[in-house]
């Protein structure tokens, strides 16, 4: 008998399909638990609740969910079934508060994408998800005990965060988000897709009563997590949703264009100003040349009549030699006069090119921040739900190598990498601007499908290390399209960073190789 159960632990299905939002991310780290418990080739109990990751190994339930092996220590077969895949595996208990109720459970052959802990604030009606596997659903659908260990997505429920409450000593949310029996050690998810707290407990309902329920605080979870020396990941930045970061960026950008109309506005205000000032300087200089010249010509020409009269004078004392010779003279003062004054300048505004006050010394090149950078998170221009905010270290070398060993390919005047791990259950797309010196990071959460068909894409991106060859940095642009073309439309994270020269290693100034 205890044979047959464990063959029957080990059957394979396939999980259904995962939408493309933060709790279907979030719900690929959640599992069913099933225990059975054989004495003498005889069951003698089962139950089964729910669960989520904390490690890629490690899952989070209640207590009570596994009390068959705290009674039958030697005789119980946990279960634990992801909800991707086509498989369960069997776990074993390494910490259990009953106060809390709350259990560890550890298990091999798969690796879950761990839930992330908000330990933030949230206000009373705050929107809540519940995903598990509520009992009274697998009694309507489940056809077979085969379909109790059958990887599938989990149910999601929604409702309200209704306040917090002491229940026997340990703090719990109380919520209004439908669970049932089932649901018992699954988690209650901002809709960001964090989690808030451990389903445990609903409320009788009788004569009509509303149902509430209950779940284990964040802060009685992350106590136990850290007696059982169990780290977790952990952030409390305010949920965002999508929506309304894209909004913000179109905000954002709608200011940058609004920004930079005014800047055109006031560089052409100044333009036309130093234009004024350069006409009237010229004019000045004009009009000053001018009188020069016309002051210039009176003397030639009063020296010339000078010069005719004492003409006049040296033949009437009958000195003709000496009066031509000086007539003569006179003639070519008088001549130069009007020479001197008929060229004199004119003024002409359209030939007037002012030289900008502010014209850049080092002309139209864009400088490129390069060297050794400490990026620092921008949150007001981020989307957080589940990574660390932590700062990120840069070396930005010639060509788009980063770090000394990863290749970036040309994206516009950016630098661009998209990051497929073969562990984890996510993509990332990194990219350098590195005319302002921002890094962004734009991360999809994928399912097992999703992430398959973008390790199968990444096989063709054949560039591992840097180099200067610009026709295979063209190729790794070519081949990173497809794997981007293959990513959903909307993104789950967007970490924006701001990147100056780290102390110590004053960044390079140079002009970027896209941009040549």
């Amino acid at each position: 008998m205890r044979r047959l159960l464990l063959v029957v632990a080990l059957l394979f299905a396939w999980a259904g399909p995962a939408h493309a939002d933060d709790i279907s991310a979030s719900a690929r780290g959640v599992v069913r638990i099933v225990t059975i418990a054989v004495v003498d080739d005889e069951v003698v109990g089962f139950g089964h609740g729910s669960g989520f990751a904390v490690a890629p190994n490690r899952v989070v339930t209640n207590a009570h969910v596994v009390e068959l092996a705290s009674r039958y220590p030697d005789n119980v077969v946990i279960g634990v079934v992801p909800s991707e895949g086509d498989k369960s595996y069997q776990g074993k208990v390494i910490k259990v508060d009953q106060a809390r109720d709350l259990a560890l459970i550890e298990f091999t052959g798969v690796r879950l994408p761990p839930l992330t802990l908000f330990t933030g604030k949230i206000a009373d009606g705050d929107a809540l998800v519940a995903l598990g596997y509520p009992g009274n659903v697998d009694v309507a659908t489940a056809r077979s005990a085969a379909d109790f260990i059958k990887p599938q997505s989990p149910v999601r429920s929604q409702g309200g965060f209704a306040g917090l409450r002491q229940l026997s000593g340990v703090s719990v949310l109380l919520h209004t988000a439908s669970i049932a029996r089932g649901n018992s050690g699954g988690p209650l998810l901002d809709r960001c897709g964090r989690v808030l707290g451990v389903n445990s407990a609903i409320t009788h309902n009788d004569e009509g009563d509303s149902t509430f329920a209950f779940a284990i605080a964040d802060s009685e979870l992350a106590a136990f997590l850290a007696e059982a020396k169990q780290p977790v990941a952990t952030i409390e930045m305010p949920c965002t949703s999508v929506e309304e970061q894209m909004a913000q960026e179109r905000s954002a950008d709608d200011k940058a264009r609004l920004a930079a109309d005014e800047t055109s506005r006031a560089d052409a205000a100044r333009a036309e100003a130093e234009r004024d000032d350069a006409i009237a300087r010229a004019r000045n200089r004009a009009e000053t040349t001018r009188e020069n010249y016309m002051a210039g010509a009176a003397v030639l020409l009063v020296l010339g009549a000078l010069a005719v009269g004492g003409a006049g004078l040296l033949l009437s004392r009958e000195r003709k030699r000496e009066a031509i010779w000086v007539a003569a003279g006179g003639g070519v003062l008088m001549l130069g006069a009007v020479a001197l004054f008929l060229s004199r300048p004119g003024f002409d505004e359209a030939s007037v090119v002012p030289v900008p006050k502010a014209a850049a010394a080092a002309g139209a090149a864009t400088a490129a921040a390069q060297g050794k950078l400490v990026c620092t998170l921008v949150p007001e221009r981020s989307r957080v739900i589940v990574s660390a905010t932590d700062n990120v270290d840069l070396d930005v070398g010639k060509d788009g190598c980063i770090n000394s060993r990863t290749q970036y390919a040309e994206a516009g005047t950016h630098w661009q990498r998209i990051l497929v791990p073969d562990q984890e259950a996510n993509v990332s797309v990194l990219d350098f601007d590195p005319a302002t010196g921002t890094y962004t990071n734009t991360r999809y959460l994928l399912s097992s499908e999703q992430m398959k068909q973008a390790r199968a894409l990444r096989k063709g991106v054949p560039l591992k290390e840097c180099s200067s060859d610009q026709a295979k940095r063209a190729e790794l642009a070519t081949q990173q399209q497809n794997i981007r073309t293959a990513l959903p439309a909307v993104y789950n994270e967007k970490l924006v960073y701001k990147c100056s020269a780290s102390a110590g290693a004053p960044a390079a100034v140079a002009t970027p190789a896209a941009a040549k």
